[in-house]
């Protein structure tokens, strides 16, 4: 191995010894002479870098000269600067007269005790002692502690008659007879005047001089800034950004970037113009560095140069089990031949972790090795990995990269892995996926199963459009029936979101080709039940999904069959069951967990429940439910499970009485689907949640959106949407007083579904009150009763739900205008978070009353103002205000919703804005409320509207004079 040039320097001794009659004058001389002398010798260094340890290590020279000793223990890898350090140092040292000893460990230095510290106390003219006795010392195990104590005794005499500096280098190939002496005699020494300086590859554990305190620099890697600097002393020119690019290979180690700057520049691929240095060719190892590489290892066994090859090929990290199997050998056998890779420099072992010394090593070795040869010896250490039971996401990303078309087996590796990773990391999956579609011959069996599996992640990770287009393109073609059906069903379950009718037309299309197995039927069938229920055909939806079930069971697929009877539930609730609904989506939970697709994504239907607490007047529930997938859905970047989350967030902040929050939430799903495609989904959740808060608000711009949605709505195919749209329009028509229109709207919307005024998702039970109201308002008395009778058997179906009964009554109450059905209903209503639901009773329970018993009146509706107001529900509190008025009660009223200033500012407005006002990107506000960057952009663009301003830096300024 060569000797760095600071190595070369450090062992010029005889020079040093020459001076010592210089040192012992230097220091019978004053303090006040010595500072000043020592001051002049010690100039600062030009160490890019290492500035900060150059100047530790003057002041320790200044107070070596001073009669004070000490240890300095320096830290480095290859290439750090270590030998550059100690021989500025010693040439220091010796320009202020100073007597300098210095040694180094070698990795194949001679086997005998004490051997690097003998070199270095007894080289030169002028030794310590005779050589002789030390040597004989050395030799005789029973005299080591003698040999010591002759040490301690030479070096007192030696440090008495003047300072001296003991420099040992690499100590990490120094034998264990001078780690001991060197862990032993600084402490001995610790008062008189020597400056021990060791310097080691390796991280100081033990330590040469655990009893006394010692200097330790660590030697880290350069700075950017240091490596351009140093770039521009190596090149004289500045180097441009592409050349820093490349000097980062260098890792930061001055000796590794001087050595690739000058290789790189011997070999013309640098251009130097106008004082800028310019790269050449991209990214090729200087040849210099390259033969430096080829000739170690022309040095090792053959066994040795194998190993180094192998470990270059799999990466910079070893692992020895893999290496001996694909080299057909056991790991003992490869022992010795890694330690002389070691002892060469190629190969470190840090903390047991076996690795090649540097990126640099890797490449320039990886140049001599043939690229068919790599792809070989990678594809089979995957196999080997494998085999000792590495899993398949460990090794997806290396088979992915090495496998050749046509190999079966990476397909199908492939494509496990990318199902594992679905969960976590959808683009992974993609990538792994489409990975194994291009390795996959034409003729491949699993071919159409893979694309049916791209399509399903690509919609997973938000790309809707390219999702669709592959599954027409490959329809397109000519596919076997059982391939036909698994691309239709994957483009029925991305059609979901867009349009609900055709995820059904796809379905059918796929059930009615002949010979499909019974897994793939049952999936269809799973698909088009809920494609109906959300379509609007629940007893269709009924009898297909009881045909899934019994399919589901006779394949034997957990998955399917969870997936299956999660559908079922939710036709079981529109039958108005809510008990049943609930344990048998329990029991769907129970089956996804145990198939281990609870959290897939790849059944969202299991999320429906939270929909069902929400329903039950439980929204603070049903919110906890959706807050936690959303969280989930945004750690793992499922794009399109985080939109449906979102969706269902903004209904149940609706239903809970959180407007603001509900409309921010809205808003900004609705800028998602701006960039996706309007769907049917966002229309039926989202949608109605913005249109019906803007009606609580009496926000006339929302108002009119609603109507204009509500309208397009009425026209689609889907039943359930065209329902959803007339119920939008008979809200409306409610507000502008037009009973009659309003209960023509009311009546389409209730004309086709078997559970009445059931007609919105999630279905809400207290709209049947809202029906109630409309008929008795048009004067059909015959439809309220209806309504009343289905909201009351509903009720009494599902004793186990309280909050059903409470609507019920509220329901009869207005039929009847019965005061105490409405008080009851009121009182009932309390213990659910369904603030509006619970205020509208009390302003029904208290116009009632007001005939009869003003003083409960009073009380009714001014708790329902409070309720409507802290809603945000500002057209309603107006309508309770002015009951208060007819009974001679004037309550001063909010202003609107579109109120101005800092009183305007919603609880999460707040919450965003001091967060911005403290520094936050809107990304780190959104992970720091669980909200989605569209929702804080929202709120954020609401805060400055009702501030009238323009910038963060005007928000910062009110934030600081507001809260003082």
């Amino acid at each position: 191995m060569t000797s760095s040039p600071g190595r070369a320097a450090i062992h010029r001794t005889d020079e040093h010894t020459r001076l010592g009659g210089v040192a012992a004058a230097a220091f019978s001389a004053s303090s006040e002479d010595m500072r000043r002398r020592t001051t002049d010798a010690f100039p600062p260094l030009p160490l890019r870098g290492r500035e900060a340890e150059m100047l530790l290590l003057r002041d320790r020279l200044h107070a070596l000269a001073q009669g004070q000793g000490g240890v300095v223990l320096i830290e480095g890898a290859l290439g750090s600067g270590k030998s550059r350090l100690l021989a500025e140092l010693t040439s220091l040292a010796m320009a202020a007269g100073l007597r300098v000893h210095a040694g180094a460990g070698a990795p194949d230095g001679p086997a005998v005790s004490f051997a690097p510290l003998l070199d270095a106390l007894l080289s030169g003219p002028v030794p310590l002692m005779a050589r002789d006795r030390l040597l004989a010392l050395s030799e005789a195990a029973d005299q080591r502690f003698w040999l010591l104590q002759e040490l301690q005794h030479e070096l007192e005499q030696a440090a008495s008659a003047a300072p001296l500096m003991i420099v040992m280098d690499d100590l990490q190939w120094c034998d264990a007879a001078t780690h001991s002496a060197l862990r032993t005699l600084p402490t001995r020494l610790s008062g008189r005047p020597i400056l021990w300086v060791l310097a080691t590859r390796e991280p100081h554990r033990s330590g040469p001089a655990r009893a006394w305190p010692t200097d330790r620099i660590v030697l880290r890697p350069l700075s950017t800034e240091a490596v351009a600097l140093l770039a521009q002393d190596v090149l004289q020119a500045v180097a441009e950004p592409a050349l820093l690019e490349f000097a980062r290979k260098a890792d930061g180690r001055p000796l590794l970037l001087v050595e690739l700057l000058n290789g790189i520049r011997e070999e013309g691929a640098i251009t130097v113009k106008n004082g800028m240095a310019h790269l050449r060719v991209a990214g090729r190892i200087p040849m210099r560095f390259r033969s430096s590489i080829r000739r170690r290892l022309d040095q090792l066994s053959p066994l040795a140069r194998d190993s180094v090859r192998f470990a270059a090929v799999l990466g910079r990290d070893v692992d020895v089990e893999v290496l001996a199997e694909l080299l057909q050998c056991s790991p003992v056998d490869l022992m010795a031949p890694l330690q002389d890779a070691l002892r060469a420099d190629l190969l470190t072992d840090t903390d047991g972790r076996l690795a090649l010394r540097h990126d640099l090593v890797r490449e320039a070795v990886q140049v001599g090795v043939p690229g068919a040869f790599k792809n070989l010896v990678r594809r089979q250490a995957v196999d080997v990995r494998l085999r000792r039971g590495a899993a398949v996401m460990e090794v997806a990303a290396d088979l992915a990269e090495v496998a050749q078309p046509g190999d079966h087996e990476a397909v199908s590796l492939l494509r496990r892995a990318a199902t594992d990773f679905a969960s976590t990391s959808p683009a992974t999956a993609i990538a792994l996926s489409s990975r194994a579609l291009e390795l996959a011959p034409a003729d491949h069996a699993d071919r159409p199963a893979l694309i049916a599996e791209i399509i399903i992640l690509l919609w997973l990770n938000g790309h809707d459009l390219e999702a669709r287009t592959m599954a027409e393109d490959t329809l397109a073609g000519l596919l076997e029936p059982e391939a036909e059906a698994q691309v239709r069903l994957s483009l029925a379950r991305v059609s979901s979101r867009r349009s609900f009718t055709e995820a059904v037309r796809q379905c059918r299309l796929a059930l009615a080709l002949p010979g499909l197995s019974p897994a793939t039927r049952a999936q269809l069938l799973t698909r088009q039940a809920l494609a109906l229920i959300v379509a609007g055909d629940v007893e269709e939806a009924g009898r297909v999904v009881a045909s899934a079930l019994r399919t589901a069971a006779a394949c034997g697929n957990r998955a399917i069959e969870a997936t299956a009877i999660a559908v079922e539930a939710t036709v079981t609730s529109h039958r108005m069951d809510w008990r049943r609904a609930s344990d048998r989506q329990d029991e769907a939970v129970r089956l996804a967990t145990d198939a281990g697709i609870l959290h897939s994504l790849w059944v969202p239907e299991l999320s429906w429940k939270s929909f069902l607490w929400s329903s039950a007047g439980e929204s603070l529930r049903g919110l906890e439910e959706v807050d936690a997938g959303l969280r989930e859905a945004r750690a793992h970047g499922q794009a399109a499970a985080a939109y449906m989350w979102s969706m269902y967030r903004a209904r149940i902040l609706l239903d809970a009485g959180r407007l603001a929050e509900a409309r921010a939430e809205a808003e900004a799903v609705l800028a998602v689907v701006e960039d996706l495609g309007a769907g049917n989904a966002a229309d039926v959740t989202t949608v109605y949640a913005l249109g019906r808060a803007a009606l609580y608000a009496g926000d006339r711009q929302g108002i009119a959106r609603f109507v204009t949605d509500g309208r397009r709505m009425t026209r689609d195919e889907a039943p359930f949407l065209a329902r959803t749209g007339a119920w939008m329009l008979a809200l409306a028509s409610d507000g502008e007083g037009d009973p009659e229109q309003t209960m023509t709207y009311a009546a389409a919307a209730v004309a086709a579904g078997p559970c009445g005024g059931s007609v919105t998702t999630p279905l809400d039970p207290a709209d049947d009150v809202v029906f109630v109201r409309m008929a008795l308002c048009a004067g059909e008395r015959g439809a309220a009763a209806g309504m009343v009778r289905l909201a009351e058997e509903r009720a009494e179906r599902n004793a186990g739900f309280p909050f059903l009964a409470a609507i019920a009554a509220h329901a009869r109450g207005l039929l009847d205008d019965d005061a105490a059905s409405l008080v009851r209903a009121a009182e009932q209503l309390a213990d659910f978070s369904r603030p509006i639901v619970r205020a509208s009773a009390l302003e029904d329970a208290g116009r009632t009353l007001a005939a009869t018993d003003q003083k409960a009146a009073i009380g009714h509706l001014s708790t329902a103002l409070e309720l409507y107001e802290q809603a945000g529900a500002m057209r309603d509190a107006a309508r309770a205000r002015r009951r208060l008025r007819d009974a001679g009660i004037r309550r001063r009223g909010r202003a609107s919703g579109a109120t101005r200033g800092w009183n305007g500012l919603t609880a999460s407005e707040l919450q965003v804005v001091r967060l911005v006002a403290q520094g936050a990107t809107n990304r780190q506000v959104a992970e720091r409320l669980f909200l989605s960057p569209h929702t804080v952009n929202t709120h954020l663009r609401h805060a400055y509207t009702k501030l009238d301003i323009n910038s963060r830096v005007e928000l910062t300024r009110l934030v600081v004079e507001h809260d003082g």
